[in-house]
């Protein structure tokens, strides 16, 4: 008979204690498990003779301990149905301190940086998943390469080369879990290196910057004017080694980098031999004309090609990739090594969403939607009284969100007035780095990407009532 401890029956932990011998420490020991809820009511438990062999007694003992459970209430039995525990009443864990001025989760949430979580297309992504898991080979589930799994890395280096001009090969590409592991690992490098100061564009997310501050790089705001960040000032900026961009849709202003500018900064990275850091965390989205090219085709060597499905997507997938330059490759895998990689199931999932076509599908369909809200959010603001203060919107043609320019000095009351009311609201000060020598600009930065369908017109009209 091959039955053993190791293949029959369910799991249960139990240790008996106490003088009173085997029975009755088995019997307190199931008894204190009923009574604080760990095993709860209905839970079938092991028969008596897979339970004697998991604790090394005899059946005997634990059939005469289930008996006395049952004859107090605590257990029930039935032929055919097992013994399990009896219905009653539990007696709740003791509840957890209050949290002390726990903020209020707003009505309307019109922070930048979130798609329609809602739209997630959760149908073709379950029939990608299957599909992916069913070709598998058992070896892929494994470690692995640090830089990812090769399935991924080779459908991303077709669509990035297809779709956003990207020259990359696949043995190129290092897939990170979101943007942010990808800067560490490359501020880990560029310390490695010996670079010691990076320039970053005057407005920017102060997450990314402490990201570099973190892996010992000082930043250094660049100018910004009308035509978007301007790189001719690397020119006259001694020891940098680096510069982070995003030059397709530049966050938050919105104004693509004019190619005079990319120009630029391509040829202040050949002469130096520094490193352009290109983030294109929205370059699906474009709206009113062909999308602008990553800057990476201008020069692969001295590029790096940051995106990530998390404005494509969803955030929560943790899903990022970079396009490396040949001489980084071993570098940045190496630091990759010593940091969590990411799911595997995920990353051949999203290979065959790229490969099948839904990816593509999704953009388009997605493109379409946030196009509407954007020109509804235009509408709302064409359609305000004449009396009221005249609102400018920019950074309109492409991405998740609009820059709405204010009077002076109106910024901080408008984002207060709309957290009073439930709304959240990001001014643009909160991504103005704090040595940036431009006048400091009153707006907001509105993300319209976020609110599912059904409350996106009741965050328009919430909107509209803050505004001066």
């Amino acid at each position: 008979m091959t039955d053993s401890w190791a293949t029959s029956g369910v799991d249960l932990h139990l240790a008996p204690a106490g003088s009173g011998g085997l029975r009755r420490g088995l019997t307190d020991a199931l008894r204190d498990a009923v009574r604080t809820g760990r095993l709860a009511p209905g839970t079938r438990l092991p028969s008596s003779r897979s339970l004697a062999a998991d604790l090394g007694i005899a059946r005997n003992t634990v059939a005469d301990a289930y008996g006395d459970l049952v004859a107090e209430g605590w257990l029930t039995a039935r032929q055919g149905s097992g013994t399990r525990v009896a219905d009653r009443t539990v007696a709740p864990p003791p509840a957890a301190a209050p949290r002390r001025h726990a903020p209020d989760r707003p009505a309307y949430d019109l922070k930048p940086g979130t798609p329609d979580l809602g739209a997630f297309p959760r149908t073709d992504w379950l029939k990608a998943a299957r599909r992916a898991l069913t070709a598998a080979p058992s070896h892929a589930l494994g470690y692995g390469d640090p830089r990812g799994r090769p399935e991924l890395r080779t459908a991303l280096a077709d669509y990035l080369s297809r779709a956003r001009g990207v020259r990359a090969d696949p043995e190129s590409i290092l897939v990170c879990a979101g943007f942010a592991q990808g800067l560490r690992i490359l501020g880990a490098v560029l310390r490695a290196r010996g670079t010691r100061r990076i320039a970053v564009e005057s407005y920017g997310l102060e997450s990314h910057r402490r990201v570099l501050t973190d892996a010992g790089l000082a930043t250094h705001p660049l100018p910004y004017d009308e035509l978007a960040t301007d790189t001719r000032a690397l020119s006259e900026l001694a020891g940098a080694g680096a510069v982070l961009l995003t030059p397709a849709h530049q966050f938050p202003m919105g104004t693509p980098l004019h190619p005079d500018r990319r120009a630029a900064v391509v040829d202040w990275a050949r002469r130096t031999g520094g490193l352009v850091l290109e983030d294109d965390y929205d370059g699906e989205f474009r709206y009113d004309r062909q999308p602008v090219g990553a800057l990476q085709g201008l020069d692969p060597d001295r590029v790096v090609y940051l995106g990530t499905a998390s404005k494509s997507l969803a955030p929560g997938l943790r899903l990022a990739w970079m396009v490396l330059p040949p001489s980084l490759v071993e570098e940045c895998a190496a630091v990759k090594g010593s940091y969590d990689t990411c799911g595997v199931l995920d990353q051949l999932t999203l290979a065959e969403f790229l490969t099948s076509g839904a990816y593509d599908r999704h953009v388009r369909s997605a493109r379409l939607r946030y196009r509407r809200r954007r020109d509804s959010l235009v509408a709302a603001l064409d359609a305000r009284p004449p009396e009221v203060s005249a609102i400018e919107i920019t950074g309109i043609a492409a991405g998740l969100h609009a820059v709405l320019r204010l009077p002076p000095g109106s910024e901080r009351s408008v984002v207060q007035a709309a957290a009073w009311q439930g709304l959240a609201l990001h001014g643009l000060s909160s991504y103005r780095h704090e040595r940036a020598v431009a006048e400091p600009l009153d707006a907001l930065v509105i993300g319209y990407g976020g609110p599912p369908d059904h409350a996106w017109a009741g965050a328009l009209e919430a909107l509209c009532r803050v505004l001066p």
